[in-house]
């Protein structure tokens, strides 16, 4: 298996995909933080896999890399913005031209077909649209492109995402993640439904359209099995330090 830290305080000429300094989040009512993580820094075109139980404040901190969340303390930076620094509709417009997310439950809209779904970004945000057209001629025909890379035949494309099987959600909301070729795409345990032979084929097409598209990927899941595939891997409760543990 190849195992290794995410490179820490690197300097480098460009900015980094991520950089986090003393960050601490805590829920209202809380006193203690559910994170502590001092530094952390990933470069631009990592893969990089993050492991460690459930429960234990991953779903956190990619939260927090994607402006949902808003740390307690302390500075986050993704592609060089400071996350800490912006408003909620700025952070929201931030997400939408910059990251793709995939759920751990896909969170796709259940009345709209396949190819809808996976235009949703375009939708919201221009400049992912922009991309997805100067990649393909159409934003329209970026999302066939991605869905016939991801194994969905096209008599699919305007079948209702309800109708499809867990493993063709999973691919769909993986084709919305990456359409625009979003700089940062995170992964929160979006296998964890899949047998080991349909998440390793996952996986795989997932890692090589990260790589066509020169995405920076953070992928968490408690299954310490898939780090192989990743160029480096990082236990999460080594990452937080938090208080109690």
């Amino acid at each position: 298996m190849v195992r290794a830290e995410p490179r820490l305080s690197s300097e480098e000429a460009a900015p980094p995909a991520v950089s986090l300094r003393a960050v601490s989040f805590a829920w209202p009512g809380q006193e203690n933080p559910v994170l502590h993580i001092p530094e952390l820094t990933i470069k631009a075109g990592e893969r990089l896999f993050i492991f460690g139980p459930s429960g234990s404040g991953k779903s956190t901190l990619l939260g927090l890399l994607s402006g949902v969340l808003t740390a307690s303390e302390g500075e986050v930076s993704v592609q060089g913005t400071a996350l800490h620094k912006l408003g909620g509709a700025a952070r929201d417009r931030f997400r939408g031209d910059h990251v793709g997310v995939i759920f751990q439950q896909f969170n796709l809209v259940p009345y709209l077909s396949i190819l809808e779904n996976v235009l949703i970004p375009c939708r919201f945000s221009a400049r992912r649209a922009a991309r997805a057209a100067r990649q393909a001629g159409s934003a329209a025909l970026a999302a066939r492109n991605l869905l016939e890379c991801l194994d969905l035949r096209a008599e699919l494309w305007e079948r209702r995402v309800a109708h499809l099987s867990v493993g063709q959600q999973q691919r769909v909301a993986a084709a919305r993640a990456l359409i625009g070729g979003p700089e940062l795409l995170i992964a929160d345990e979006p296998t964890s439904s899949l047998d080991a032979d349909r998440r390793r084929d996952f996986l795989r097409l997932l890692l090589r359209e990260c790589e066509n598209s020169g995405s920076t990927l953070i992928f968490v899941s408690h299954d310490q099995g898939l780090a192989a595939e990743f160029s480096s891997a990082a236990n999460f409760e080594e990452l937080n330090r938090r208080a109690g543990r």
